[in-house]
């Protein structure tokens, strides 16, 4: 489709990068500086897939496609916790009495199934008085975040080995997988952490229709601004 673009975000890159890669990339094909080019739902660094990436009139409709329902792929670690709730930040190990059995997990899991409240984590992009959640917390505050009612329409292939749980997960906007990591870890009394993420559809975009950023030609990237300028 014009104007939009599948991209499949290879680990270790920020959104911002892919944006700014495309971007680049366009104002030299088209000669065109003012070039507008934005992205439809973050992606943190550790983690992969689909991101929607519009480009020149169709940035305009970004809130339409942030609001879409997403589906990912998670892997957690149960028997320790990390500051940002993810395999990014310091890790600390917590004692565990006896292995969880996969029983005990996915009974855990069925309890974030339908609409429920959910807090942030304190390493995120959310905005407290012009500061973002993330800044606050590298200066070793607190952040006064509130829960948010979201939704998990479903938790599914969930698969156990050892301290390591996997699962596909169907969520509305606004869902922090990261969170989820995290609150099962205290559900089972263990603590837990998101170790590897990939997002694999937003609303009706799969991830199988995306491109890896090195199979951006410029013909494509062309072909996405041909009709929305």
């Amino acid at each position: 489709m014009d104007g939009v673009i599948l991209v499949d975000k290879p680990i270790g890159w920020t959104s911002f990068d892919v944006v700014a890669k495309i971007r680049g990339n366009l104002r030299r094909i088209t000669g065109n500086k003012g070039i507008k080019v934005g992205h439809a739902g973050t992606l943190d660094p550790m983690a992969t897939g689909l991101l929607i990436v519009l480009t020149g009139k169709m940035t305009k409709q970004q809130d339409l496609y942030m609001k879409k329902d997403k589906v990912y792929e998670a892997k957690v670690i149960l028997g320790a916790r990390s500051d940002t709730d993810d395999a990014e930040g310091v890790i600390t190990e917590s004692k565990v009495e006896g292995q969880k059995t996969k029983v005990e997990i996915e009974q855990a899991l069925k309890e974030f199934v339908g609409e429920i409240e959910q807090m942030p984590p304190q390493y995120s992009a959310i905005k407290l008085n012009g500061q973002k959640a993330y800044d606050i917390a590298r200066r070793g505050e607190k952040a006064e975040l509130k829960l948010r009612k979201i939704t998990v329409h479903s938790i599914d292939d969930i698969e156990v080995f050892d301290n390591k749980v996997s699962f596909k997960c169907h969520v509305s906007s606004g869902t922090y997988i990261r969170s989820i990591a995290r609150d099962l870890g205290e559900k089972l009394g263990c603590g837990g952490y998101l170790s590897s993420l990939r997002r694999t559809s937003i609303g009706d975009f799969d991830i199988t229709k995306a491109l890896a950023v090195s199979e951006l030609t410029d013909e494509i990237l062309q072909k996405s601004v041909a009709t929305t300028e």
